[in-house]
């Protein structure tokens, strides 16, 4: 498996190179893991999608170039489930707040108990004896990829069979994952949990993960049999989608560029910056170390995206995790001259956490801060109200309209 090159271009060409496959190909064996050494019939798109080197739109156009859109629409709707995320964390941030609590108090509460914490310790070095599990630990971590359907089975086992906390799971993939997606990635955990659909989980079972790796693992009854789900569960009450923001370019203003969106100029334009500015935040997915190669991911992309934007003054890749780092960011862009940075809409997540923080501290400086949603959020995350059907019911006309006015 190659490592993924962190630029607009790197990802542009491998969607020439995988278009083909979004038809039938994919429909067929989108569910099946061939291994990380094994031809996968999937695109591998991810990781420039999560960091919007890539956007939805444009990939979703590709597919349907080579096979329209009912001819590629289980892949349009896998890129859709990531839309469909997105939204609903966005009009619920309630569920990311309450993962990073839970992710905090649960690491702190295994570590105080040597049992706990070796169980932990085991599942994360993949030495539970469990051999399918075991083998993904491996290609998570080496690889900082793993197949859709093995990320099901991960988390199914490492809730209702190790008996661990999904939010330490989420926290793992997280931490590990080039795409790792703060909507995607804590949502579906919670999905594998029980938290999002009430009375709904996730068993993964032994001869679904035989069929679905070529026979490359054959669990037996070492899995658990049974996934209770917990009982009083209940959604949070919608918060609002973003709306349009109105914004204007002067020759105080700067471009903030995050590793959520490493595309601006596709929203904003070329515009005569006075400084471009790109803050990293990848550290603030966890309290524990995140993979280098992630790391190196995150900001590879934001140097790429940097050189798509020019300025009269550029900095960065800045890190703004904690406060130390971000006064210091503050004080180089503040030197620039800046009295306003536009930045693409920076999504619910730790990205989003650090940018608030970031703002206050641009406020005090006089530096104004204002995020832009982009057109496709301010369409489809409306629709992140329930289930992923209702949401489709909605936005898969819409894509039909759209394409029949060839936007």
């Amino acid at each position: 498996m190659n490592t993924p090159t962190a630029s607009r271009d790197a990802g542009l060409s491998r969607l020439a190179e995988c278009a083909p496959l979004t038809g039938a190909v994919y429909t067929e064996w989108r569910n099946t893991d061939f291994g990380p050494t094994g031809e996968n019939r999937v695109t591998k798109l991810s990781p420039w999608l999560r960091h919007r080197l890539l956007l939805e739109p444009e990939v979703i156009d590709a597919a349907a170039a080579q096979h329209g859109l009912d001819g590629a629409e289980k892949f349009i709707q896998e890129v859709c489930w990531r839309a469909y995320w997105k939204g609903f964390l966005e009009r619920r941030p309630v569920h990311w707040y309450d993962y990073v609590t839970a992710r905090q108090t649960q690491r702190t509460a295994y570590q105080r108990f040597r049992d706990q914490s070796q169980q932990l310790e085991r599942a994360e070095a993949g030495q539970t004896g469990i051999e399918c599990f075991d083998a993904w630990v491996d290609e998570l971590t080496t690889y900082n990829y793993l197949h859709n359907h093995a990320r099901m089975w991960f988390a199914s086992i490492w809730v209702f069979t190790l008996g661990l906390p999904w939010a330490l799971g989420a926290d793992f993939f997280l931490r590990h994952l080039l795409d790792g997606d703060p909507a995607s990635n804590t949502l579906s955990w919670r999905w594998i949990a029980g938290y999002h659909t009430p009375g709904k989980t996730y068993l993964a079972r032994p001869n679904n993960i035989e069929r679905h790796t070529q026979g490359r693992f054959t669990p037996g009854p070492e899995l658990a049999t049974e996934a209770p789900a917990p009982e009083g569960i209940e959604r949070p009450p919608l918060g609002p989608a973003p709306l349009p923001v109105a914004w204007q370019c002067d020759e105080r203003t700067g471009l903030l560029i995050t590793e959520d969106d490493l595309t601006p100029e596709s929203l904003f334009g070329a515009q005569p910056w006075a400084a471009s500015v790109a803050v990293q935040a990848t550290q603030s997915r966890s309290e524990a170390p995140v993979s280098q190669a992630v790391a190196a991911f995150a900001h590879a992309g934001l140097g790429d995206a940097l050189a798509r934007n020019p300025a009269n003054s550029q900095l960065g890749p800045l890190a703004i995790n904690t406060e130390a780092e971000r006064t210091a960011a503050v004080e180089r862009i503040r030197a620039t001259g800046v009295d306003q940075l536009l930045s693409a809409w920076v999504p619910t997540g730790p990205t989003a956490d650090a940018v608030a923080a970031l703002r206050v501290a641009l406020s005090a400086e006089n530096i104004a801060l204002k995020t832009v949603p982009r057109d496709w959020d301010i369409a489809v995350w409306p629709h992140s109200t329930h289930g992923f059907f209702r949401f489709w019911k909605a936005v898969g006309p819409w894509l039909a309209e759209r394409q029949a006015a060839g936007a």
